[in-house]
């Protein structure tokens, strides 16, 4: 009977999540269009400085029109559910409601403020960005003031995790426990920027939607097994907002998520490794790689592009980076790159949650 509620906990958040996200769409994508909420000048400059002109050439006509933002509906419908029940559990005491409320300090406190500081960070960036960057190409905030900005906030949780919940380890499958100390604190703040690196995959209709549903769905799996039900539930409510968000954002895309998601779903995903970490008797952490390998290998293709450039006169591996755009570039429709990330996203969940629960 516990694990029957503990399920319905799990999916009933989660389907109001994905209601909620419908109806803010709808709402949000008739502001987005009126106020013109898209970049005013097409194009994007590489980490590099340079101009893409590959890059350019496919997506000049998406960037312009499509307003940005989207990811709005996947932070607040999130936010909004969790306060729903919590509301109800306060104010409508009973049972069900109680059982309902996720909202709790051991283990959604932290990824819901993170979700929302991202949030907030990543809504400036796109507000800087539409209304026009200073008429650079780029606009936004600087690629440093990113990395810097989501550092400060993996910083911040690296130091209460190892304070205050006493983190000092992460767990290895098959080996145990290996102990960090204090080391807990800088690799939080590197793990969590290199996840947020590969948010760059935020760059063809429904690739990051569905991939980020994914990731959060194995985690969500993963929690469960763990019992961190609350956390699980949180998961699974990310997932909902993600799928209404994904409604509209398959081709073609009525908006883009851009820099409020990203950054929002990058930070939490982190957060949420580490809490099914050593704080679940699990190995979130060991597993992120390979449940977030999509998220790695756009990063690793970025970074490859870049050193290949500047130690090889200026020759590139990839005809345009990150990855999935290279696959554009030699004649796959986006559609195609899309689904096979889907697959490859699947299947690697699959392999990592294995791990995860084998280990």
């Amino acid at each position: 009977m516990s694990v029957t509620l503990d399920v319905i906990k799990v999916f009933v958040p989660a389907t109001l999540a994905f209601f909620i996200g419908i109806v803010l769409s709808l709402a949000l994508s008739h502001y987005l269009y009126k106020y013109k909420m898209w970049k005013k000048k097409s194009g994007k400059i590489a980490p590099d400085g340079r101009e893409t002109p590959i890059f350019n050439s496919l997506h000049k006509e998406k960037e312009v029109g499509t307003p940005k933002m989207g990811g709005i509906v996947i932070w607040l419908s999130a936010f909004l559910t969790v306060s729903i029940f919590w509301l109800l559990a306060h104010f409508l005491p009973t049972d069900i409601t109680g059982k309902l409320d996720l909202l709790s300090r051991n283990q959604t406190w932290i990824p819901l403020l993170t979700l929302v500081l991202g949030a907030l960070v990543g809504l400036v960036d796109d507000l800087y960005e539409v209304r026009g960057g200073g008429g650079h190409i780029a606009g936004g905030l600087s690629l440093k003031k990113r990395i810097g900005i989501v550092s400060v906030i993996g910083l911040l949780c690296g130091i209460w995790f190892y304070t205050k919940l006493d983190v000092f380890s992460i767990g290895v499958p098959f080996f145990g426990e290996v102990y960090l100390g204090w080391l807990i604190v800088p690799f939080f703040v590197l793990v969590t920027a290199a996840v947020y690196s590969g948010g760059v995959i935020d760059g063809i209709d429904g690739l990051a939607g569905g991939i980020f549903a994914i990731m959060f769905s194995a985690y969500s799996v993963i929690a469960f097994y763990q019992q961190q039900i609350n956390l699980a539930s949180f998961c699974a409510v990310i997932v909902g907002s993600l799928l209404a968000f994904l409604w509209f954002n398959i081709p073609p895309a009525r908006f883009y998520m851009s820099e409020t998601g990203s950054m929002a779903l990058t930070v939490t995903l982190s957060v949420v490794a580490f809490m099914t970490d050593s704080l679940g008797g699990g190995h979130g952490i060991f597993v992120l790689p390979i449940i977030a390998f999509p998220l790695l290998i756009t990063t690793l293709s970025v970074i490859i592009q870049l050193v290949s450039k500047k130690f090889r006169n200026g020759q590139k591996v990839f005809l345009v980076a990150p990855l999935h755009h290279h696959f554009e570039a030699i004649g796959w429709p986006a559609y195609k790159v899309t689904m096979r990330y889907w697959i490859f996203s699947v299947i690697f969940a699959v392999i990592g949650v294995t791990v995860a629960l084998l280990g």
